[in-house]
């Protein structure tokens, strides 16, 4: 496939149109036509539906552009390191980040990466919806125990356990006899979870707990402000809570005996990677104590 065709062609798909592209692009509008043509008949199908006003993407067309129009971008911005200066760090870092991570650490380690690296601009969003890099136009994401994703490669940079915790000033029930079932107690959980009961240890003790649902949330930092303000009980990381358990504005109620909180960088997993995106990646992953090896996304985590 001829790449300089096939850059000629996401211009005018990018634009909409040929006129478009050529204004854009200061291309002639000719050389536009001729080349997307040239592409056409080299992978002998229709890319383009041409109109006497209007453009449309064919299926194909719009495959094609879908697939190329980021790796030509990366290959564009390599050259350009290159021509710079053989993997300098630069341009702009659009990354995505949870509230809770935004918030207790992020401007920190920010920071300390615009000092390390001046010629990078970084653009960082906090929130707690699941943003999609491609469609977002993010460069990296911080997701909390991600789910399997093929398309995404990255580094777990935190684990931490999980507790179940409460305000001192909310009663503890006594654990029931063999036999009976566990004490309810108001729960304060995370949207569209819903446990049907809590086992945690307690020492030496497994304790159970049938949580009642009060209130939900999205995000553990309103949970932990209700938990604080004695609305209930719940199950949140140790390293949302670790501050508030020191200075007593809440205390453990059990260790969660199963799962853990993991939190990891992700990237696209294409084998070509801008040296922003590893220096934000090897950056953040050196803040912490302990690093780990690169994984993929979709791989089963089991180290």
């Amino acid at each position: 496939m001829d790449l300089s065709a096939l850059s000629y062609f996401n211009l005018v798909a990018l634009h909409g149109g040929f006129g478009r592209a050529s204004r854009a692009t200061g291309q002639p509008k000719a050389t536009l036509s001729r080349r997307v043509r040239e592409l056409e008949e080299s992978l002998g199908v229709r890319l383009i539906e041409r109109g006497s006003r209007t453009l449309r993407l064919t299926d194909e067309g719009a495959m094609l552009h879908a697939r190329t129009e980021g790796l030509l971008g990366e290959i564009a911005e390599a050259g350009n390191d290159v021509a710079a200066g053989m993997g300098r760090v630069r341009g702009r870092l659009r990354v995505n980040v949870p509230l809770f991570f935004a918030h207790s650490a992020l401007g920190r380690i920010a920071a300390g990466f615009a000092r390390a690296y001046p010629d990078v601009q970084l653009e960082v969003t906090a929130d707690d919806r699941f943003v999609d890099l491609a469609e977002d136009g993010y460069d990296v994401v911080v997701r909390v125990n991600p789910a399997p994703d093929e398309t995404l490669v990255g580094r777990c940079f935190l684990r931490a356990g999980i507790a179940l915790v409460a305000s001192p000033s909310l009663p503890r029930p006594r654990q029931a006899v063999r036999g009976k079932a566990a004490p309810s107690v108001p729960a304060v959980l995370r949207t569209g979870n819903d446990p049907s009961l809590w086992t945690v240890v307690d020492g030496k003790r497994e304790m159970a707990y049938l949580p009642r649902g009060v209130m939900w949330f999205s995000t553990p930092l309103l949970m932990r402000e209700a938990v604080r303000e004695g609305a209930g009980v719940a199950m949140l990381a140790r390293s949302i809570v670790d501050d508030d358990l020191a200075s007593g504005r809440l205390v453990v109620w059990g260790e969660a005996r199963e799962g853990q909180v993991e939190a990891w960088v992700l990237h696209a997993s294409r084998r070509l990677v801008s040296p922003k995106v590893s220096a934000f990646v090897n950056y953040l992953c050196d803040t912490y104590a302990t690093p780990q090896a690169p994984v993929a996304a979709g791989r089963k985590r089991g180290h």
